[in-house]
């Protein structure tokens, strides 16, 4: 065993208590049904209705990073408010994708909020599932946190290259793994019935084109959980925060995707700036690993990594949208220019 297997022991400590989880993941629980509930009619979303739902699920997690840093100090207040961040960056690139989805498979604006709801959940169980994993890993393995900066690397070195190859802006979904199995095992009807996911067709059940986009979303929140868990693990240790940041950043998708639709197609750099952010956090990962072998390879402070990671993100939000604007057309008497 080498000198990091007491750093993962000590270290790897939180501050969820039995009865903290359990509140949190009831509280999680209850505004996930909440959303249920909400969307059980399918309707179009209004911009006033989604603002509301925004200005409601950023203030949440903003005021619950409030508590944190009160109850257990800057240090913790730190690491969950640049936790957040990270998610929420990444939750984004997540909405880009689903609006790329939802496009593809062609879905009515009445039903775009039960899809996102799906996948929402579906997100929360595999990123808990993930979370878990991550957990265990530190415990367990020595290398368990260079295992996670390459991950992050090797992530951040894929988002780059199909940003620069244009692949980053393409779905196709004859060519999905998830969606080519369906309708392999089962017939797939091409209309749709509302959100139902099945319906009866010639005595036998048969796929709705809802259930195959809600699958595929399913199959991207799998792709989504291997980067985001590791990323966040790359700011705090305690898994509570992990499991805090990841839900809060996840629960307010549903209504922040009417509000950026328009926005999301003009975030043309999102994907550079994604990469640079998992990119480094893969590298302070790297150092922390080296630290605990040989203490002299200094660290990245939590404060450090949170002014590089809003500074990509002003940076790339500012070149897309100047990327993205529309010229200005000069009209001048006599001036054909």
């Amino acid at each position: 065993m080498t000198e990091l297997s007491y750093l993962s022991a000590a270290e790897l400590s939180s501050v969820g208590t039995p009865t903290l989880w359990v509140v949190t993941i009831a509280g999680v629980l209850a505004l996930l049904v909440l959303d249920f509930l909400v969307t059980r009619r399918p309707h179009e979303v209004s911009l006033k209705e989604a603002l509301g739902w925004s200005a409601f699920y950023v203030a949440l997690p903003l005021a619950f990073g409030v508590w944190v840093w009160s109850r257990w100090g800057s240090e913790l207040g730190v690491q969950y408010l640049t936790g957040y961040l990270v998610e929420k960056s990444l939750s984004v690139d997540n909405l880009f994708v689903f609006m790329l989805l939802l496009a593809a498979f062609a879905v009515p604006a009445v039903l775009a909020q039960r899809v996102l709801l799906y996948g929402i959940a579906g997100a929360l169980v595999l990123r808990a599932v993930f979370i878990a994993l991550g957990a265990a890993a530190l415990k367990t393995l020595d290398f368990a946190f260079l295992l996670f900066a390459l991950i992050l690397i090797a992530t951040a070195v894929k988002l780059l290259r199909d940003a620069l190859s244009g692949h980053a802006q393409e779905v196709d979904i004859d060519t999905m793994r998830s969606v080519r199995l369906l309708r392999k095992v089962m017939p797939v009807v091409d209309e749709y019935h509302g959100p139902k996911l099945t319906v009866r067709l010639a005595g036998r059940r048969a796929l709705t084109p809802f259930a195959l986009v809600v699958v595929a979303v399913l199959a991207t929140d799998v792709v989504f959980a291997v980067d985001s868990v590791p990323a966040v693990y790359g700011i705090t240790e305690d898994p509570y925060l992990v499991f805090a940041t990841n839900a809060f950043a996840l629960l307010g998708l549903r209504a922040l995707y009417f509000v950026l639709h328009a926005a999301l197609s003009r975030l043309v750099h999102l994907s550079y700036g994604l990469a640079a952010i998992l990119a480094f956090i893969g590298l302070k990962l790297g150092l922390h690993w080296a630290h605990g072998i040989w203490p002299g390879v200094p660290q990245i402070p939590t404060l450090a990594s949170l002014g590089v990671i809003v500074a990509v993100l002003v940076v790339v939000t500012l070149t897309s949208l100047r990327a993205t604007r529309e010229p200005v057309r000069e009209v001048a008497s006599g001036d054909p220019r």
